[in-house]
């Protein structure tokens, strides 16, 4: 039986197929990376920032490689993809520059006398369960932090991006990770489970959707496990003010259509207030029609197909009802196989389906508020909590309104502007962790304190 597969969504030709392990072989896996866990946790940090960096470089040595294999599993635009594993590598990189700091100990002020530090160190083997839609930045945020510290990586990714795992995998070997430190596996979700059963598997990672946390949250609880979770988002794109109309609906372009509109914290919800609604509707409406969903393995290709006809079968549907519940579409609606063309819909209430969902495609929501506090209002009104992004011409509003709004992250009159040093990730229904910046290193690490007299 197998479950993993290369389907290009571009032409829905399955090219490829990789069985699943059997439980013999997740068996020597996971006794592989509990074994190379004291291997590698007793490597001196220098030494293991080296070969974390090698793996920075291999990245860039096979970018080609790499990012035809995502072209073909997902189809992620071949620019795009490139970008992907250049970040992916910057990431690694810089984990590896700041492996010393982030293993240091922490001298605390005590009361009385003597002293007292805490001491980091890794937990063991660990558990990723990683998403389709970022076959290597994701791998990159969860693995590059942990090796770093000392912790072995098991990872799992997912069913339609086995030839990246295959890929990465051969990467951190290549790198000179001890064996055991990084080991792909093909494995069915009840055989995921299992692992995090496992005691020898000390904590489990998962980007996801809600239900996939909700579920490996459940399992991690119940087995007493550390748990970190990277789930949805909805986000808010709030426009209060701007003395430049057509860079702000750039911006906006360029937040709802990155990656194919397939990312957790791509703006998905546009909240203008009313002075400038019908002058940013018309022209984001306009620059958002005027992209053509296309080859993605082109150079100039903006748009590509959704990562599966199922992906794009499922927001047909999303559309489908929101239209018959009563909203307006303003562009698109349509779909070629796995081509979504750019869509915008209006006059979403709050009794409408769509409202509470999250749109995981090139489609967009305007919204009309009153003012700053309406604007709040929507912007929160939504279980999800991930990013935000906030342009205004006043500085006083965008300090308050970041105050305001439930997110893990707001960015400022700037968009696409993730950094490796900046910690990512949400609040509500949208995680429980960070991911990325020297947050990311505080996830699955033991911070020991050591009390002396």
């Amino acid at each position: 039986m197998t479950a993993y597969a290369v389907t290009n969504p571009a032409t829905g030709e399955t090219l490829k197929t990789y069985e699943t392990f059997s439980d013999a072989q997740l068996e020597d896996a996971v006794a592989r990376a509990h074994a190379g866990a004291a291997v590698w946790a007793s490597t001196p940090v220098a030494d293991r920032a080296a070969v974390v960096r090698r793996i920075a470089e291999l990245h860039r040595e096979r970018r080609d490689e790499l990012a035809g294999i995502i072209v073909t599993e997902m189809g992620k635009p071949i620019a795009a993809a490139e970008g992907e594993v250049d970040f992916a590598a910057d990431i690694i990189e810089f984990y590896a520059d700041n492996a010393e700091r982030i293993t240091a100990d922490q001298p605390l002020e005590i009361l009385g006398e003597g002293s007292a530090v805490i001491r980091r160190a890794p937990l063991g083997a660990l558990l990723g369960i990683m998403p389709w839609n970022f076959p290597a930045y994701q791998v990159a945020r969860f693995a590059a932090p942990n090796l770093a510290l000392g912790n072995t990586i098991i990872l799992k990714h997912a069913p339609q991006c086995p030839e990246s795992s295959a890929a990465l995998e051969a990467i951190y070997r290549d790198a000179g990770l001890p064996d055991g430190a990084y080991v792909n596996v093909y494995a069915s979700n009840d055989q995921a489970a299992t692992v995090i059963a496992d005691p020898r598997v000390r904590g489990v990672s998962v980007t996801g959707s809600e239900r996939a946390g909700a579920a490996v949250a459940e399992l991690a609880g119940r087995h007493l496990k550390k748990v970190a979770l990277e789930l949805g988002g909805s986000d808010p794109f709030l426009l209060l003010s701007t003395d430049d109309l057509d860079a702000v609906v750039q911006s906006a372009v360029d937040a709802r259509l990155d990656n194919n509109g397939q990312s957790c914290n791509g703006a998905k919800r546009f909240i203008v207030t009313g002075d400038l609604y019908d002058a940013f509707a018309e022209k984001f409406t306009a620059a958002l029609a005027a992209v053509k969903a296309e080859d993605p393995t082109q150079e100039e290709t903006v748009l590509g197909p959704l990562s599966s006809l199922a992906a794009a079968e499922r927001l047909q549907q999303q559309i489908d009802g929101a239209v018959a519940q009563g909203a307006t579409l303003l562009t698109g609606g349509t779909r070629e196989g796995a081509f979504f063309a750019p869509t915008v819909l209006a006059d979403v209430t709050a009794d409408m389906d769509v409202y509470r969902e999250e749109l995981f495609g090139p489609a967009a929501v305007l919204y009309r508020a009153i003012d700053e506090d309406d604007a709040v209002r929507i912007a929160n009104d939504t279980s999800f909590g991930l990013g935000s992004y906030v342009f205004t011409t006043d500085p006083a509003q965008a300090e308050r309104v970041a105050d305001r709004i439930e997110a893990g992250m707001v960015y400022v009159n700037c968009v696409l502007a993730d950094s490796p040093e900046l910690p990512f990730g949400g609040v509500k229904r949208s995680g429980t962790s960070r991911e990325l910046g020297l947050l990311a290193a505080d996830e699955f690490v033991n911070k020991k304190l050591i009390r002396t007299a």
